[in-house]
């Protein structure tokens, strides 16, 4: 796990009845419901826990309690006692194996292998990147989410990085807000892709089915950037795509959106025979890039982890068999 597992207790304190968050309200936010602002600035929490916490008088605006139905301009300070959810499990620390990148006092940054969970929920609640933070970093159990700010789908690989303190957390959620952190994806898809792009297609829970998401004009804004990295002559794309924005599923939608599904897509894909075509049990979709700035040293970091075996292994087979033939690289 690495030598540095310290926490500065400056950092944050724990707090059984909760913490205070102090926020501002940023000016892109003037004209919504206090609701809806501060569960686009604490995407942590549902929005139902937030009403709950205005309800209670939890929540405080300008130094006066705020309403379910208030909106906001945008510069009001606001004042959030987090509350503890008393529906929540209590989640159990799991010695599993982490290939730690890199960490300091302040955070940590993972290589998440294929089929590990990143956070408990309905039918997993043991066995996630959740339970194995709690066992190597003890002292995230006291943070939101134990420290996990962004996600990777269960059979996404890649880097994604965990806040050890509040501070690092809060920073590093504001980041993500500001798109200030870097991550750049490697995906294989179906169909040759010309040249690079941008998708900017807004994206929603799909009415059909919570599990999915699809685009939708009155969904959140998603924005992903591509360009190619190599060809295959057989029709197969391998691409990089840079995130915008994060939302849940953003690749795999946005590319089966354009007309290129990734390979191995079970969920999203656009026709389940070209989904056969390619003989691959997950989605062709690795974290390959990450950077951010240092929330105490403000210096930019960024780092980079190979392929896995199995996404590797696909790709040489397809530059070795006759059949496919090497695709020229960009």
């Amino acid at each position: 796990m690495g030598k540095d597992t310290e926490n500065s207790s400056s950092d944050y304190k724990g707090n059984p009845e909760g913490d205070i968050r102090q926020l501002v309200i940023p000016d892109e936010h003037g004209g919504q419901r206090l609701d809806q602002a501060l569960s686009a600035m604490l995407p942590e929490f549902s929005r139902n826990r937030i009403q709950n916490w205005i309800r209670a008088r939890k929540i405080a605006v300008d130094d006066a309690f705020g309403t379910t139905k208030m909106k906001v301009s945008g510069g009001e300070s606001v004042r959030v006692e987090v509350e503890p959810d008393p529906n929540a499990t209590p989640d159990t620390p799991e010695a599993i194996p982490l290939d730690i990148v890199f960490q300091d006092s302040m955070l940590m940054v993972i290589n998440k292998p294929v089929g590990l969970v990143v956070h408990p929920g309905s039918g997993n609640r043991h066995g996630t990147l959740l339970n194995a933070l709690l066992h190597w970093v003890p002292q995230v159990a006291e943070l939101p989410r134990a420290g996990i700010v962004h996600r990777l789908d269960k059979d996404t690989s890649g880097l994604l990085v965990v806040a050890k303190t509040l501070k690092a957390h809060t920073d590093l959620v504001r980041q993500l807000q500001a798109r200030t952190v870097k991550r750049e994806y490697l995906a294989l898809v179906y169909g040759e892709v010309d040249r690079g792009g941008k998708v900017d297609a807004p994206l929603a829970r799909d009415p059909h089915n919570r599990t999915k998401r699809c685009v939708h004009s009155m969904g959140k804004q998603a924005v992903t950037h591509y360009e190619v990295v190599e060809r295959f002559p057989a029709g197969l794309s391998l691409l990089r795509c840079k995130l915008e924005t994060g939302r849940t599923h953003q690749i795999r939608v946005h590319m089966q959106h354009i007309g290129h599904p990734l390979v191995g897509e079970q969920v999203y894909s656009s026709s389940r025979r070209s989904h056969m075509k390619i003989p691959f049990p997950r989605q062709a979709l690795h974290a390959e890039r990450l950077g951010l700035i240092h929330p105490v040293t403000q210096e930019y970091m960024q780092w980079e982890c190979d392929l896995p075996a199995d996404f590797r292994s696909l790709l040489d087979a397809l530059r070795d068999n006759t059949a496919w033939g090497p695709g020229p690289k960009h």
